[in-house]
């Protein structure tokens, strides 16, 4: 590929690789990316695109990733289109890996970028079969090795797995320091910066606390282009530390793992609630119906993808969504003089927002921020902004 650092240049020797689930299922498929061995819990994504988006995103961490459209790698990798500053994912699975990617924006193929990142993945087996095994027997815990080709001893290795119920994920994701977004003018994609109210540019600006679980970075795009001067904090930061900064509000990020298992987060927004406005997103959604004193609950094989429908409660509208969860807050365990349940899912009617009533407080199950994704949520954002300002000027 003319112009096209890290390209495939060549072709390696094909290795095979073996997919193995805990209930003893197994996928033959060639590797590719790196040749480590990896172990996690095995979902599936049904986006068409933004596969890069997909690999980045920090709330994939523990899981082996499969997607579902059939021709992934197509249009390459670049330096731009990421939401973490590495690939997060414990390994990727295709049907059909392209090879010689056809972008103008591609700095690298799909195969080379996972093999500089020590990410492994596995191509050419049966992802529809994957898929629909595991929308009937669930998200399960699973090995892929291209050195260990011995299926018993890959479901042996699945079987021992801790699997994702308890685990606490957001340790290995989240910032060590509190910091000022942008951290470096590389990190913000510039072809991606628009203004989600499409009202012009902010005439007010707002202090934002994100609160790092897992954060995805155009999450922080659209804050900082909304005219909020955002500071990212570690998720261990307790609520005073938080409110010595001055926050005109908090925002609660996405996130892996199983937010019961985030105990130190739960008490954290506990701490908050009442005292700064609060915007919840995906894992922050969760950990504050926690901190409510609800409860949450493991999916069967979750929600990921771009394509997911949520009805708001209010209007009736239908918005199409982009997700990625495998946890769900329960709502029957919701008190209702508290919180009200705004948004529904349509496949499944699991709870996708919710709304404080006492407090100034929202949360939605969904990925607002898209990338990738559609952008029917956007304004979601601007909801927040109007709260704070309702609690600065009451």
């Amino acid at each position: 590929m003319k112009g096209v650092k890290g390209a495939y240049r060549g072709r390696r020797e094909r290795r095979r690789a073996l997919l193995a689930l805990e209930d003893g299922r197994v996928f033959w498929g060639w590797s590719f990316g790196s040749d480590r061995d990896a172990l996690g819990e095995v979902v599936f994504n049904t986006s068409m695109t933004g596969y890069q988006e997909v690999l980045t995103d920090p709330s994939y961490t523990g899981q082996l990733v499969t997607m579902t459209y059939p021709l992934i790698g197509n249009y390459g990798v670049n330096d731009r289109d990421v939401e973490s500053r590495a690939p997060q994912v414990e390994a990727f699975i295709v049907r059909e890996l392209c090879r010689f990617p056809s972008n103008w924006r591609a700095t690298s193929s799909l195969d080379g970028y996972l093999r500089k990142n020590g990410i492994p993945g596995i191509e050419g087996l049966d992802t529809r079969a994957l898929t629909r095994h595991i929308r009937t027997a669930g998200a399960m815990r699973a090995a892929l090795s291209s050195t260990v080709l011995d299926p018993a001893v890959l479901v042996r290795r699945a079987r021992e797995w801790s699997g994702m119920a308890g685990l606490d994920l957001v340790k290995r994701v989240t910032r060590k320091a509190s910091r000022r977004w942008p951290e470096s003018e590389q990190l913000c994609a510039s072809w991606n910066r628009r203004n989600p109210s499409a009202a012009g540019p902010p005439s007010e600006r707002y202090r934002v606390v994100a609160v790092d679980y897992g954060v995805k970075f155009n999450i922080l795009r659209i804050l900082q282009t909304l005219g909020c001067d955002v500071h990212l904090v570690p998720a261990t930061l307790p609520a005073q530390e938080i409110l010595r900064l001055g926050p005109d509000g908090v925002f609660l990020s996405n996130g892996p793992g199983d937010p019961a298992a985030v105990t130190y987060a739960i008490e954290t927004v506990r701490g908050l609630l009442g005292r700064v406005p609060v915007f919840g997103i995906c894992l922050g959604h969760q950990i504050l119906g926690l901190a409510a004193g609800a409860k949450t609950f493991k999916m069967k094989f979750g929600h990921r993808g771009g394509n997911q429908p949520v009805k708001d409660l209010d209007t009736g509208r239908v918005y199409i969504t982009s997700q990625n969860h495998g946890f769900c807050v329960d709502a029957d365990t919701l008190d209702p003089a508290e919180i009200r349940v705004t948004h529904v899912n349509l496949n499944d009617d699991s709870v996708e927002g919710m709304e404080f009533l006492r407090v100034p407080a929202f949360s939605v199950q969904y990925h607002p921020e898209a990338s990738p994704g559609p952008h029917d949520s956007m304004p979601l954002f601007v909801k927040f902004l109007s709260l704070m300002k309702s609690w600065r000027s009451p």
